[in-house]
């Protein structure tokens, strides 16, 4: 930008998870920040036509209401993978370019996937547990599940799918997926449903995109289908799974176990997982290391960067054309 021009108007809707970004954003942007609005609405009916270009993230999203009080969106970096939160119909209808940060994330994702899956296989959340409160002094601690050798299923053979199935390999474990069509030269097994891959496999780990189309996709019927020697991870989105049927399912001894770092109602887990000792909980912390998240950062900045200067963000929602 040349010295003395004036810089371009951003709505941010709410402070993101990452300091240096908002730092870095408002010393090249002129940012408003939206969550800091004594009356957020008041201010977009009044304000609204200012801004061609939004900043959000997946957690945060951007509601239809707020597209709507933008006359003048243009484009949209949001600051995550997940897009569920953003109202497509509303950004399709104005016409808006959307951004997002694939890519960056996926080993991270793909490393907490297998943590979930190896503390809940072999209890190691439980154990430590059981250590601190002395309790090994009075007996062993319970003998708990092989991982090397078994069945994973992948339920969204994306990005983050493949890194997974990657990591197995070196499990030995054998490898089937769902998706709505098998991927093109995947040396994996097909399965055309998720009922089909549930009764498949010991591990059945969720890394499906969040949205309606997937909504409680992983149902009782499916958590029946994994059985009572299975195990669920989940590091997706927590609409994926209906919560309700899994703590069922826990409860009652359905299936062995589950890792699960989302949630349908998030930051609240349903209250009857916080009892059970045969799940495992992190809160939402996949992509949370400092390389990820410094990735991230340079994505949504890229984004934007590209959106204001040619009105295409560099990595774009598969959604975001088609209009």
């Amino acid at each position: 930008m040349p010295a003395g021009s004036p810089r371009t108007p951003v709505l941010q809707i709410a402070p993101l998870p990452s300091p240096q970004l908002n730092d870095a954003l408002a010393s090249e942007f002129d940012v408003t920040l939206l969550s800091a609005q004594p009356d957020p609405a008041r201010f977009l009916a009044q304000h609204g036509g200012r801004f061609a270009y939004v900043v959000t993230s997946a957690a945060i999203g951007l509601k239809a209401e707020v597209v709507r009080a933008l006359p003048r969106l243009a484009g949209v970096s949001s600051f995550g993978v997940g897009f569920d939160a953003l109202d497509q119909p509303s950004l399709q209808e104005r016409g808006a370019r959307v951004g997002y940060t694939p890519g960056v994330l996926d080993e991270c994702v793909a490393d907490l996937a297998f943590a979930l899956l190896m503390d809940a296989a072999r209890g190691l959340s439980a154990a430590d547990r059981f250590v601190r409160a002395g309790l090994w002094r009075a007996g062993r601690f319970g003998i708990q599940h092989k991982v090397s050798g078994k069945r994973l299923g992948i339920l969204g053979m994306g990005r983050i799918g493949a890194q997974v199935a990657q990591r197995a390999q070196g499990f030995g474990m054998a490898v089937g997926y769902h998706n709505r069509r098998p991927a093109a030269q995947s040396p994996h097994t097909y399965c055309d449903s998720p009922l089909a891959l549930a009764q498949w496999c010991d591990f059945l780990v969720v890394t499906a995109a969040g949205g309606a189309d997937t909504h409680h996709l992983v149902d009782a019927r499916v958590l029946d289908a994994l059985g009572p020697q299975g195990f669920l991870v989940n590091v997706a989105r927590g609409s994926v799974v209906d919560e309700a049927a899994l703590v069922e399912a826990l409860r009652s001894g359905r299936i062995a176990g589950a890792g699960l770092d989302v949630f349908e109602h998030e930051p609240h887990p349903h209250p009857d997982l916080l009892a059970l000792d045969n799940v495992v909980l992190a809160p939402h912390m996949a992509s949370g290391t400092h390389e990820t998240r410094r990735a991230m950062a340079e994505l949504t900045l890229a984004n934007l960067r590209a959106l204001a200067a040619t009105g295409r963000p560099v990595a774009e929602v598969p959604w975001s054309a088609a209009r």
